[in-house]
């Protein structure tokens, strides 16, 4: 082996010496490697996923029944019934005192018209007074107004709100009779009730 030969080994075999801390040192810094996940078991299963959330229902508002404030056509019919079997109510001459024979006819049948009507405030009655052809428009107008409020004082007292009870007098302006005598004056001095729905 020549000294040129010689060198060379040596200067290979130095520079291999002093590379071998280096890649130590580099291999002792670098990070540990992350762990690996063990391999999964034949018998492990993957866990079920999460039921999805029920959505949140509001609850609807009971709703309240409405409770109608007119009778319908069928418990009209029986308003309009028990109205005509109320006969009109008759009167003394010049008087607005109720006779036995005018609280028999206002009795008539006015408590099955009260428990309907207690029902349904909205519908209302109107009384309306009534006079002969004697006397003066005004007098009479007057008098037929008594002769009404008395009529529905009654009625109040069988039971029948005053709400519900309207009076209006018509003198001698509607007759039933025109003949000019008692017989025909007696028929004239009266009281009738008529049935009124109120307009909405």
């Amino acid at each position: 082996m020549t000294n040129m030969e010689r060198r060379s080994l040596f200067a290979v075999t130095a520079v291999i010496f002093l590379m071998e801390p280096c890649a130590k040192k580099q291999a002792a810094d670098a990070p540990p490697p992350p762990p690996t996940a063990p391999a999964p078991t034949a018998s492990a299963r993957p866990a079920p996923a999460p039921a999805p959330a029920r959505p949140v229902v509001a609850e609807r508002p009971a709703v309240a029944a409405v409770t109608p404030r007119v009778p319908n056509a069928a418990t009209r019919a029986r308003i309009d019934e028990l109205l005509a079997r109320i006969e009109d109510a008759y009167f003394d001459y010049d008087k607005a005192t109720l006779r036995p024979d005018a609280l028999n006819t206002l009795q008539a049948d006015s408590t099955e018209l009260r428990d309907i009507l207690k029902n349904f405030p909205d519908y209302k009655l109107t009384v309306e007074g009534h006079c002969d052809e004697r006397g003066s428009a005004e007098y009479n107008v007057a008098l037929g107004n008594q002769r009404a409020a008395t009529a529905k004082d009654y009625l109040m007292q069988v039971g029948i709100p005053s709400a519900q009870l309207n009076v209006v007098s018509y003198g001698n302006e509607r007759p039933v009779c025109t003949d000019h005598d008692e017989a025909c004056w007696q028929r004239n001095r009266r009281v009738h009730i008529v049935a009124v729905a109120e307009a909405h």
